[in-house]
């Protein structure tokens, strides 16, 4: 699924949010060629490049069968990535009994009076370096890189701006959980776009 422009004015959602209640399935094909792609984009920084066809198709089923009780009060577009996040976060529960990689490798090392062995350049938070369009690739690559359960509060925290307290309930965890796997999960992606920050890529 290609991403493609989104309908231009907020008379030109109506028409589509209108026809998809009615059942038009012009308005189906307009919202999947309209939506899919940038969606497709979230699932894959969630559930990864496999599931993520699965999540949006699951997604975007559970939209078509709630269409009609979306009220207007928010953009489709962010009533859309709403429900692609909560889909992916079903999954990624449902795969709770897998085995996950250990995120020890992955962080940084320390000298005994509590400093980090090898401190790096300053540091800028993952939302922040996503903005930049030539670094964005590299950075959801070392995302991904991450354990699933602390890659997804990273997403959560960093990237879909929700607080810990949303963030725990969203994932079942407790707030103070959250904040350990969100530190965890930024020392371990400093660690890995460390060497770029080195070399001034980032």
């Amino acid at each position: 699924m290609e991403p493609s422009t989104q309908p231009s004015t907020p008379a030109s959602e109506s028409a589509l949010v209108a026809g998809l209640k009615s059942g038009d399935d012009a308005a189906y094909e307009t919202l999947v060629r309209t939506y899919g792609g940038r969606l497709l984009q979230v699932a894959r920084r969630f559930v990864g490049e496999e599931e993520a066809g699965d999540a949006v198709q699951e997604a975007l089923l559970a939209a078509f069968e709630a269409i009609g009780r979306f009220d207007g009060k928010s953009k489709i577009s962010t009533w859309l990535h709403r429900i692609v996040v909560n889909t992916c976060l079903m999954r990624l529960r449902r795969q709770k009994s897998r085995p996950e990689q250990s995120i020890e490798p992955l962080l940084p090392s320390f000298l005994e009076d509590g400093h980090r062995a090898d401190p790096g350049p300053d540091w800028e938070s993952p939302e922040h370096i996503l903005r930049r369009t030539e670094t964005r690739e590299l950075v959801r690559d070392a995302i991904d890189q991450l354990p699933a359960s602390y890659r997804t509060v990273l997403l959560l925290r960093d990237i879909e701006g929700l607080s810990g307290a949303e963030a725990g309930d969203q994932l079942g965890i407790t707030t103070g959980a959250v904040k350990v796997r969100l530190h965890r999960a930024r020392q371990a992606l400093r660690e890995i776009l460390d060497p770029h920050l080195r070399k001034g890529t980032l």
